[in-house]
């Protein structure tokens, strides 16, 4: 989608759409057109009982009023409580809607209450990013006739005063970058588990690497190295599986970087639970359990263009968890890098396990000032706060607060979780260091947490669980049916304020 900004007469704007924004009970944003457009607009409201409120909106030709050939007005609601999601959610919401008469060039204009709350920059960023993701669209595998119905926008128009250009095209430059960051974080979920295997998110790590603009150096570990560096966990849930397990090593290290933040995404490349084989209809978008890696690779095509200041470095366990007569079996004990032993009663559980050698080699090989994991890790943090909420949990509150913060700023909702010590007796095992699973039915996102926490040491550490927003399994605002990218916004959010 190509991106551009304009000033001028916004009745001359020839788009085949224009977005526009009301509050409820203020229409006064029909004032900016033209004498003509601006009654008819007063009639058609009232014929239509548009009055504003939020999810409705006011559709119409302009008659050849102004040069747009279709207006599209925007209801929010009241101003109460409106924040940053909504910004995006409702900007998405637009575009939807203008695509549904198949337009080629958009245009939006931005609610003044919106730069007067939030810097024109970051207006603009949140415009760029809301129509790139909402825009969206999976189609690699469709056929010519399938491509030909697929309704997306090929030109956006940013409107902006002359005295915005300068923010409105620093927002418009970063946003692109995020934007472009999520889709290929998106691309990488939606491919099936028959390409994405571990040797080829080796393969597009290494490929960041040869990006100029990345500034990026990659390793890849493979099966001898991770054996000789003691990754049991890890191993034990790859062996179940044909496919040779990869430990993946990225690093960003800008100049005069003070600080040295790790970054782990889970990379499960497919997930059937193992020997605890997960029943057919919960098995069948298990592609996505390597979110958590799309994302952190994600992150790394993103660093060099937004000037991020740290030292980050990405480490990802990618394997596939199957069944085979070689598989990791309930009842098995196996030993972590850091000399946990840990009995594995559940080879559903298998992401922590895969994480907790991360963490390990994280700890011990990297000493890092703060250690991510980003994972699709348990059934119960989604059953608890549904599917556009991620779970965060850490044993440093101000990082945590400042990773929930940078949700609120980026659009991501992340909710604060407990790390409830009473509950380690859960994770107790009465013959190894620790079990893969909670003693009981309950507190199974907690209690995993609490697993991770055995391996991190005395180092600051945040656990994103992304079970529930990860994967949208039909389209919102934001994202069709599929691969989210959920937490690419947030993590870069978070590391260009450090």
């Amino acid at each position: 989608m190509k991106l551009l900004i304009k000033t001028g007469d916004i009745n001359k704007l020839d788009v085949d759409a224009l977005i526009v924004f009301a509050w409820e009970n203020d229409l006064s944003v029909f004032s900016k057109f033209n004498t003509a457009m601006a009654t008819y607009l007063k009639e058609a409201g009232t014929h239509e009982e548009f009055e504003g409120k939020e999810g409705q909106f006011l559709t119409t030709s302009s008659k050849g009023m102004i040069s747009a050939y279709k207006l599209i007005i925007t209801g929010l609601g009241k101003k109460d409580n409106f924040d940053i999601y909504e910004i995006y959610k409702n900007i998405a919401l637009s575009l939807r809607k203008a695509k549904e008469f198949k337009p080629v060039k958009v245009a939006l204009i931005p609610s003044e209450y919106w730069l007067e709350k939030y810097p024109v920059r970051k207006i603009y960023k949140i415009m760029v990013e809301a129509s790139y993701l909402a825009n969206y669209r999976f189609s690699k595998y469709k056929s010519e006739a399938s491509l030909m119905k697929l309704r997306t926008v090929e030109e956006l128009i940013m409107y902006t005063h002359p005295g915005r250009i300068t923010g409105a095209e620093l927002g418009m430059k970063e946003g692109l970058v995020v934007s472009e960051a999520v889709c290929f974080s998106r691309d990488l979920i939606n491919e099936p588990a028959c390409v994405t295997t571990p040797e080829y998110l080796s393969k597009v790590a290494l490929s960041e690497s040869k990006n100029s603009k990345n500034n990026t150096k990659v390793n890849i570990i493979e099966f001898d190295e991770i054996k000789k560096l003691g990754m049991g966990a890890f191993l034990g849930v790859a062996r179940g599986s044909e496919e040779p397990p990869k430990f993946i090593r990225l690093q960003y290290k800008p100049k005069n970087s003070k600080k040295k933040i790790v970054l782990i995404g889970k990379g499960i490349t497919f997930d059937t639970g193992g020997l605890s084989l997960k029943p057919v209809e919960y098995m069948e978008t298990m592609k996505l359990d390597m979110a958590g890696a799309a994302c952190v690779l994600a992150i790394f095509n993103a660093l060099n263009q937004l000037s991020v200041s740290v030292e980050v470095v990405g480490l990802i366990a990618a394997c596939e968890n199957m069944p085979s007569g070689r598989a990791l079996k309930p009842g098995d004990i196996l030993t972590a890098m850091n000399g946990k032993t840990i009995e594995v009663l559940n080879t559903d559980a298998e992401g922590r396990l895969t994480i907790a050698d991360a963490i390990s080699f994280a700890v011990q090989k990297e000493k890092p000032d703060e250690i991510i994991d980003i994972a699709t890790l348990t059934g119960a943090c989604r059953v608890a706060l549904g599917e556009e909420i991620a779970g965060i949990w850490g044993n440093d509150t101000k990082m945590v607060d400042l990773l929930v913060e940078s949700g609120k700023n980026s659009g991501e909702k992340v909710w604060k979780m407990p790390l409830e010590k009473e509950y380690k007796e859960l994770i107790k095992s009465s013959i190894a260091d620790v079990r893969n699973i909670q003693i009981g039915r309950f507190g199974g996102a907690i209690s995993a947490a609490l697993f991770l926490a055995e391996f991190v040491s005395d180092i600051s550490w945040a656990h994103l669980d992304i079970a529930g927003p990860a994967y949208a399994e039909k389209d919102t605002s934001l994202s069709e049916k599929g691969g989210v990218g959920f937490g690419v916004r947030l993590l870069l959010q978070y590391l260009t304020t450090k």
